[in-house]
């Protein structure tokens, strides 16, 4: 990396840090996932208090013990998880927005609400693209995590800025178990009893999640058969013939032969990837795309 970039070392790095922006939007005519962030909407606010490009590169955190330390000034933005954040081992009240000087030492603790959080910096995290994409997943960067002892580029800054701004970040939004979606391709094929099920009462994560998908704990009985391969995509709801109900998330395949019973919003899915195993969801059906 060019000696201009400032580089910021991965003192400790936890399992499943990865970086992460939109994903690859042209990435499923080559058989590749879209990857990106899980949660779009923290991503989004946390790049918009940055007033960073829609694609810049963010760190997204599945758990606490991140310890980065910066060698040069930026400005970060942290969203998504409220978590206990520390810089220079001094507690961060409000880690919405944050100034960063040579040598300052970010923390991040223990998760107090959310299972995902968002770490973005002025200007994104400078890596190499692929299908315009700087997303974190295996078979395209080599690896689909970050590790200690790594080191990540940013822009810098001349100097540590006084920020006027002092926004406030809400957990509230992802709090209620209302998931919304929308009729899958193959919803029609359920009888009303089976979709009465889905929707009249709640369903919880299993501990079987991860990026390409989280499996809920409840079964829904049936004998539908497997169905020819279709297009699949983040926040299909698939439906096994064992019973077992899978939202696929955003490190997915893109074709699969499962019954497509439900697509989750664009919100519905940002919101169902912070919540936790165990956490109850309910499905809230919509009869007409929302987004």
């Amino acid at each position: 990396m060019s000696s201009i970039l400032g580089k910021a070392q991965l003192l400790r790095c936890p399992p499943g840090t990865s970086l992460q922006d939109e994903g690859r939007a042209l990435g499923s005519n080559y058989g590749i996932p879209r990857s990106g962030a899980m949660d779009l909407h923290s991503y989004h606010w946390a790049n918009h208090l940055l007033k960073n490009p829609s694609q810049a590169v963010a760190l997204e955190l599945v758990q606490p013990g991140l310890k980065i330390k910066f060698e040069a000034p930026c400005r970060i933005a942290l969203a998504g998880a409220a978590a206990a954040v520390t810089l220079n081992q001094v507690g961060v009240s409000n880690p919405s927005l944050i100034a960063v000087d040579a040598g300052d030492l970010l923390e991040i603790g223990a998760f107090h609400t959310g299972a995902r959080l968002y770490l973005c910096i002025e200007g994104g995290f400078q890596v190499e693209r692929y299908l315009a994409s700087g997303s974190d997943f295996v078979s395209i960067t080599g690896s689909a995590t970050r590790a200690t002892g790594q080191s990540l580029y940013y822009l810098p800054i001349q100097a540590k800025s006084v920020l006027q701004a002092k926004p406030k970040w809400s957990t509230d939004w992802f709090e209620p178990e209302a998931i919304q979606a929308y009729p899958g391709p193959d919803w029609a094929l359920l009888s009303a009893d089976q979709q009465r099920i889905l929707l009249d009462q709640p369903v919880h994560l299993s501990k079987l999640s991860n990026r390409m998908g989280i499996q809920l704990e409840e079964l829904v009985p049936n004998q539908l058969e497997d169905l020819p391969t279709n297009p699949v995509f983040p926040g299909t709801v698939q439906l096994t013939p064992g019973g077992k109900l899978i939202v696929l998330m955003r490190d997915a395949g893109v074709t699969g032969g499962y019954p497509r019973i439900l697509h989750l919003t664009e919100e519905g899915q940002s919101k169902l990837a912070q919540k936790r195993v165990g956490d109850p969801i309910r499905f809230q059906l919509l009869e007409t795309i929302t987004g």
